[in-house]
């Protein structure tokens, strides 16, 4: 399994990616246990890495440019591994550069105000990246399924009239691409798992002592909505994969290559936005020279005016020799 670079990752996730128009049907047209099998469970967590070294250098980029917000949207039913794919994905990145909000059951608060305002209120700023775990797609997959959340709105009544979901749907992608046009990208990922492993991760759940504490009987109680819940998905992916914020389907049995894919997909996204350092002035860059001066010039004996120069040459000399021996091992190849 090749590792993630910049060069092979969008090939890499188009397989898994909603084409605006495309009409999806769950299960059918995307599998849950897809799985890169000849791929090691160790060349697995290398490509994650791999991502996860791209996300550091891209999320340190995003910060200092401060023009531009990320949203990661996650999506799922229970079980399918949204806590571990944030927690294994944004591992290098600076955690002060990112916010995870999950929401839940709206307050009385919340809803006092029109149903997207909680998720309007967690965006993430300017040069961070901020990851909803379930999000204002709720608003289209768990109130639809469950119509009394609907009836607890507290929404004029011809405003539940009609078709409800085509008009929420309408409403999501203008929010979404709204927001786009402010300078803020969506990355939704949907982790697409199987009935059959979402049983066993529950088992788990019941069996390992130390997995007791994640087991909720309401997890339980949802499962008996699987199929209302991929009708449900099957219509927001249909609905709401946009050119400005287009859906990732990611098969979730397989945890290790579902990392891989969502790792791949948000560091795609940076890469297509890609963050620049500000460049420095003149005048600036020749009063950093002077400070520079006088800092070589505290040097205690022997030791080098510049280390951290003498530590730049060094490092910019093992990469070229790096370079140098992957042509070398690809000429012999050939």
């Amino acid at each position: 399994m090749a590792s993630i670079t910049p060069k092979r990752i969008r090939q890499f996730i188009k397989p898994y990616r909603v084409e605006p128009g495309r009409r999806v049907r769950l299960p059918r047209d995307f599998d849950p246990t897809e799985v890169t099998r000849d791929a090691s469970k160790a060349e697995k967590k290398e490509a994650l890495a791999s991502g996860v070294e791209l996300l550091a250098e891209y999320q340190a980029r995003l910060a200092a440019q401060d023009t531009v917000g990320v949203v990661v949207v996650l999506q799922a039913m229970d079980a399918a591994g949204k806590d571990g794919t944030i927690r294994h994905v944004m591992s290098g990145v600076n955690p002060q550069g990112v916010e995870v909000n999950g929401f839940k059951t709206p307050s009385s608060t919340e809803l006092d105000h029109d149903y997207l305002w909680r998720y309007q209120r967690k965006l993430p700023a300017r040069g961070h990246i901020g990851i909803f775990n379930r999000s204002h797609y709720e608003e289209v997959l768990v109130v639809r399924v469950h119509p009394q959340f609907l009836a607890g709105q507290r929404m004029p009544p011809k405003s539940k009239k009609g078709d409800v979901w085509k008009r929420r749907f309408r409403e999501i992608n203008d929010w979404e691409h709204y927001l786009t046009d402010q300078g803020y990208r969506f990355v939704k990922i949907f982790l697409n798992l199987s009935k059959e492993e979402q049983r066993r991760r529950f088992l788990a759940r019941l069996d390992v002592p130390e997995k007791n504490w994640k087991f909720s009987a309401n997890d339980v109680k949802e499962r008996a909505y699987w199929d209302d819940y991929q009708k449900a998905f099957s219509e927001v992916l249909s609905n709401t994969s946009t050119e400005w914020a287009p859906w990732y389907v990611i098969p979730a049995d397989d945890k290790p290559f579902a990392r891989v894919v969502a790792a791949g997909v948000l560091a795609d996204t940076l890469i297509d936005i890609d963050p620049r350092y500000p460049t420095v002035s003149t005048e600036k860059r020749e009063s950093l020279a002077s400070v520079k001066v006088e800092l070589e010039a505290e040097a205690p004996e022997g030791a080098a005016p510049d280390p951290i120069e003498v530590e730049l040459a060094e490092k910019a000399a093992r990469k070229a020799r790096k370079k140098t021996g992957k042509k070398a091992g690809k000429r012999k190849k050939s």
